[in-house]
């Protein structure tokens, strides 16, 4: 994302924002860190403004991801008792991550053998742990296996569940959220929230219905990473935000060469539609090898398949792919960072989205799909003083535009996102470093750019940023990969978070003996958010809005216009869908 920052400049932008974010905390500009020991009120709903200007000698310290978003209190709490449906490429990373002091994993389930082994195996570097490695493999043995969730569920209260985490194909979300609600248990399921609108209200519907918890895992909610930097950008440092780009680029453009051990355990013979089984032309993570034991099982029993909600072994292994079951890189890249470009915006919806998207470089035989390789589109958000911004404006022409790409043949930059302000750029790189520079005066050599150091003054009128010779009062916590961090470093990302708020609050609502509620007061805001997952339903429901739509203005290419109607669960028949079909497979 940073590309052209030289290592020393990249020194020069991590260090003016841990500064930014110290001089902010004395401050008291900041929530998530503490000045000289001041406390901080996880309970209250904005969770800002509670620290004094007078403690700006004090010490900046870190504040933890617990009392930051609220559950510090747990010690002394039983582990909820949960189970995971889907062991997987996300399954793994979320048992990887997760803290059994707050969700003890005592039953799996996953239609494929070979998943079902690898989340307890593991892997030997990068983020999938293994259930045994995690709980040792004496633990991990009493650890209940099951091949299909209506067995799981039915020995519910011989497991003691409570909870689930669900992190399976895109399509399935709905149906098995559903199952679960059914059986009394809270549900965190993976993002993209559901295939289409439709299914993603239902979903919220049901669980208004059931009284449950239902928490969507867009991870960046849970990031103490970009708490800091959004807490930085909402102080006004950045000046007049107008463009934000994204960018999530891979390149799967290499030949795929398995070893002759490998290619032994793949699939031969033909699928459940006549097809041969085929090797992977290029290495492609959405397009893998279909392992032999996996094909095994449907093949001698398809109804497992078909039950699932898939057609082909090939439909399943791959899902990613089809448009039945994917969608494709705006759901899986594009929604973590449209996610973060709105939080960013002060929580606002898109007004318009159109882009260029296709399936450019992938043919048949050459890991063929029916998903865009590659996606340009461009968002127009409300600025400030729009009047759908929510804050009085009424200037219909204050447009903030955000863009983002994803392409499958180029990994040159790095991820993240680049906010750019009128008076600072602050730039995010993989979830893991944030850069922040100030713009240059006119006529004022060495008061800004890349070289720059900087520190946040308090000039009467709100901070603003300043160039120094010198840094001030040191900066804020470490919030940053260290160094020393592996390169799968998950401490400044939200997966452990999420799932540890989401066993806080299922206790939460155990201790107060009544159904989970997500009624709103006269002013619209959920009565009880601070027991609430931060992504919950209606969060999540305009993730998938921001999306899909973007998909859908992609097929047709045309610019769309959200409704206001598709946000609001209570319209179930208010979709983006019902009024666009698309015009392309």
């Amino acid at each position: 994302m940073a590309l052209d920052l030289t290592p020393e400049q990249k020194a020069i932008g991590k260090a003016n924002f841990e500064q930014a974010v110290g001089d902010l905390a004395r401050q008291g500009k900041m929530s998530s860190v503490v000045v000289g020991g001041a406390p901080v009120d996880p309970n209250h709903p904005d969770r800002r403004d509670f620290l004094k200007a007078g403690l700006a000698a004090g010490a900046v310290v870190p504040v933890s991801a617990a009392v930051y978003y609220g559950y510090h209190s747990w010690k002394g709490n039983k582990a909820v008792r949960t189970a995971l449906i889907g062991c997987g490429d996300e399954g793994g990373v979320l048992v990887g991550d997760h803290n059994p002091e707050f969700n003890e994993i005592v039953a799996v389930c996953d239609i494929r053998p070979s998943n079902l082994k690898r989340i307890f195996e593991g892997e030997d570097r990068g983020p999938r742990k293994g259930l045994k490695r995690i709980y040792g493999v004496e633990t991990a043995r009493k650890i209940r296996t099951y091949d299909h969730v209506d067995a799981l569920l039915a020995d519910k209260e011989k497991l003691g569940l409570e909870a689930v985490i669900i992190a399976t194909p895109l399509n399935t979300h709905d149906v098995l959220t559903r199952k679960c609600f059914d059986a009394g248990l809270h549900v965190l399921c993976e993002k993209l929230m559901a295939r289409d609108i439709a299914r993603c209200k239902a979903m919220i519907r049901a669980a208004k219905e059931k009284g449950l918890l239902l928490a969507i895992g867009h991870q960046r909610h849970y990031s103490t990473l970009y708490a800091h930097a959004i807490e930085v950008i909402h102080n006004g440092v950045l000046g007049d935000i107008r463009p934000i780009r994204a960018l999530w680029h891979r390149n799967n453009s290499w030949p795929f060469n398995p070893s002759a051990k490998e290619r032994a355990t793949y699939a031969s013979g033909k699928d459940l539609d006549g097809q041969p089984f085929d090797v992977p032309f290029y290495r492609d993570g959405w397009y893998k090898p279909i392992l032999q034991e996996d094909a095994d099982v449907f093949l001698q029993d398809p109804k497992k398949l078909t039950e699932a909600g898939f057609s082909t072994i090939r439909e399943l292994v791959r899902w990613r792919l089809y448009e039945k079951t994917g969608g494709g890189l705006m759901a899986e890249l594009g929604s973590h960072q449209l996610d973060a470009a709105s939080i960013i915006l002060g929580h606002v919806h898109p007004l318009a989205v159109q882009g260029v998207g296709g399936k450019f470089f992938y043919r048949p035989g050459r890991n063929d799909r029916e998903s865009d390789d590659a996606v340009f589109v461009t968002y127009e958000f409300p600025g400030p003083n729009h009047p759908k911004a929510g804050k009085g404006g009424n200037d219909p022409d204050d447009i903030v535009i955000v863009t983002y790409s994803s392409f499958n043949t180029n990994s040159f930059e790095k991820y993240g996102e680049c906010v750019m302000g009128s008076r600072g750029t602050m730039i995010i790189e993989e979830e893991r470093e944030v850069y922040l520079f100030k713009e240059p005066e006119p006529g004022k050599a060495g008061s800004g750019g890349r070289e720059t150091r900087l520190v946040v003054s308090n000039a009467g009128k709100g901070p603003v940023l300043e160039a120094t010779s010198t840094w001030g009062g040191g900066g804020g916590a470490a919030i940053s990969k260290s160094a020393s961090a592996p390169a799968w470093d998950s401490a400044v990302r939200g997966y452990r978070t999420e799932m540890e708020h989401f066993a806080y609050c299922v206790r939460r609502w155990q201790e107060m003996k009544q159904p989970v509620s997500y009624d709103k007061d006269t002013n619209g805001r959920l009565k009880y958010a601070d027991i609430l997952p931060r992504c919950h339903g209606e969060v999540a429901l305009a993730d998938a809005i921001v999306a899909l739509t973007a998909n859908l203005a992609m097929a047709n290419r045309q610019r769309i216009t959200f409704e206001d109607d598709w946000f609001d669960a209570d319209k179930p028949t208010a979709t983006p869908e019902a009024k666009y079909a698309r015009s392309r497979a």
